[in-house]
């Protein structure tokens, strides 16, 4: 019995935006997936020593994808330094994966602004009161510095820190992968350029 593909190259979307948005709401609507906006993120420094971590995706659109986080952290000094990132994100439940590349931007300080504001105010406090990546002695000392901080703003509204802020991937290459029996996976390849727009290839498993 011959080997089917879940989906034919002619049957997705001609931009990878709107193909990742497809699975996205699948993800997003599948009670088996815990949370569908956790993606890898691989980053590396000036010298090409990477890293790699679990973050969240906060919005998308054609633009690309965005996130937010510490610009002191490791991730962010590795963006400021080297902006070519790569997300993964991988779904158990629908046997699929997505991985993305391209280049990091800031976003802007209205972007940041609106979405600081919209997070939980304990949420707020823990990004002052962390000093993300460095050597922290004792949990105790985290603790001290969350209860000073909620002292320092019990008055008013949190504003972001400068420190703290998002990066926007716009995606120069967004494969996606549908696992098939045997190993015969589904791949395919969206590729960007200037002159033509996305492109779609197919791969071998």
């Amino acid at each position: 019995m011959p080997l089917q593909c879940n989906t034919s190259v002619q049957d997705l979307p001609r931009e990878a935006v709107e193909t990742f948005r497809a699975w996205y709401e699948d993800a997003v609507a599948n009670p088996l997936v815990d949370d569908a906006s956790a993606m890898s993120l691989a980053t590396a420094n000036q010298s090409g020593n990477p890293s790699c971590r679990v973050v969240l995706l906060k919005s998308f659109d054609t633009r690309g994808f965005v996130f937010y986080t510490n610009l002191n952290s490791r991730k962010g000094r590795d963006l400021r330094a080297n902006p070519g990132a790569a997300l993964c994100f991988y779904w158990p439940a629908l046997r699929r994966q997505v991985r993305i590349e391209g280049v990091v931007t800031p976003v802007t300080s209205q972007e940041a602004d609106a979405y600081f504001a919209s997070r939980p105010r304990n949420s707020q406090i823990g990004a002052w009161a962390s000093r993300q990546s460095e050597r922290l002695e004792s949990r105790s000392v985290l603790l001290k510095r969350i209860a000073n901080r909620t002292v320092r703003f019990a008055a008013q509204p949190v504003p972001r820190p400068e420190f703290w802020s998002g990066f926007r991937l716009t995606p120069d290459r967004v494969e996606f992968w549908s696992e098939g029996s045997f190993r015969i996976h589904d791949r395919r390849a969206f590729v960007f350029s200037a002159d033509d727009g996305w492109q779609i290839l197919e791969l071998f498993p």
